[in-house]
């Protein structure tokens, strides 16, 4: 029973290993997976966190503009695994197209950006990259400070509501496809796992430290099969045809090309994020597919937001992964407007 519950665990979140790699350099090259628009200008950038990592970002600038005038701005992650030449990237060159000043940035330990050992999550690091992009785009000459936006994709929608709980200078949320990264961690895909299978789970990661300690090296978590053999769940499927194929496969992505740090999970099992989304003043934007496995985790989010400035969009026949790529089905227009309206 509990290799069971530990194998849906890890699938549900591509979970948590190492490749004992140096910091990637930064290309020059585009190796995006989506094509460039000739609307936008594009700059490779690096900026720490308050933790001194580095974090490599692309800044996405709209041609043509006044340069005398400070334009509102965008942060940009996700999803939990992916790098900021997939998903994020798509989003911010799309939502620089609108006229906004965005940053998709790779997070910590992950990517182009820094961080020793590799591949390793954490729920105050991740939230911290937020604040960090923040950072970065409230110095920005064209950039006015106080119409800064974030928006997440997949886990780190989780680490954009957590981040909008306690950063201020953020005045604007949206959460496309959320997953809660902790919740997931601590108690498997639909809640499944109990307080003593819980108990075993953190047993064994445990002792996986010692034996890391041990042998100077650090064991992987399980992640996306190489092949299907047609057994898999439907959410593992979807993820597939996306990391996987030409698609969505990069070769810096975790969920593409390479494991996540397997005791990697230990800090996201205790502790919790969400636990102030309460007390998030301003607006926040969370959308999700109808057909998503993961839906619950917005839908519930939603449930802990407070005031009028919340909207919560179901998208009807999408399901997770298509509101990673599929311009067809991601409300671009509604994510457009509603940036339009709340950094001004």
């Amino acid at each position: 029973m509990f290799n069971k519950i530990f194998i849906l665990l890890f699938l549900g979140f591509f979970l948590i290993g190492v490749n004992n790699m140096s910091e990637a350099k930064i290309t020059k090259k585009w190796d995006k997976i989506y094509e460039k628009s000739n609307e936008v200008v594009v700059q490779k950038v690096k900026f720490n966190n308050r933790f001194g990592i580095t974090l490599a970002g692309d800044l996405y600038i709209p041609k043509n503009i006044d340069t005398n005038k400070k334009l509102p701005a965008i942060a940009i992650s996700g999803p939990f695994g992916a790098v900021k030449e997939q998903a994020s990237g798509f989003y911010a060159q799309t939502l620089a197209e609108f006229g906004f000043i965005t940053l998709a940035f790779d997070p910590s330990y992950t990517g182009e950006s820094s961080g020793e050992p590799r591949n390793i999550a954490s729920p105050d690091i991740n939230t911290e990259d937020f604040s960090a992009a923040v950072d970065f785009l409230s110095n920005q000459k064209n950039v006015d400070p106080n119409k800064i936006g974030i928006l997440g994709i997949c886990g780190f929608g989780g680490f954009a509501l957590n981040a909008a709980a306690i950063d201020t200078r953020i005045k604007a949320t949206v959460t496309s496809t959320m997953y809660d990264m902790t919740r997931v961690s601590a108690y498997g895909y639909n809640d499944i796992m109990d307080e003593k299978t819980r108990y075993k789970l953190k047993e064994n990661l445990n002792n996986q430290r010692t034996i890391d300690f041990k042998e100077n090296k650090y064991a992987k978590a399980s992640g996306l099969p190489n092949k299907l053999n047609g057994t898999e769940p439907q959410f593992v499927i979807d993820y597939w045809n996306y990391y996987k194929t030409k698609r969505g496969f990069h070769p810096r992505s975790i969920n593409s090309n390479g494991n996540w740090n397997l005791t990697s999970s230990l800090s996201l099992i205790n502790q919790p994020i969400l636990a102030f989304a309460n007390e998030i003043n301003t607006p926040v934007l969370m959308i999700h597919g109808k057909n998503a496995h993961s839906r619950y985790f917005s839908e519930d989010a939603f449930k802990k937001l407070k005031g009028t400035n919340k909207k919560l969009l179901i998208i009807d026949d999408a399901n997770h992964v298509d509101l990673y790529d599929n311009a067809n089905k991601i409300p671009f227009g509604e994510i457009n407007q509603f940036y339009k309206e709340n950094l001004k």
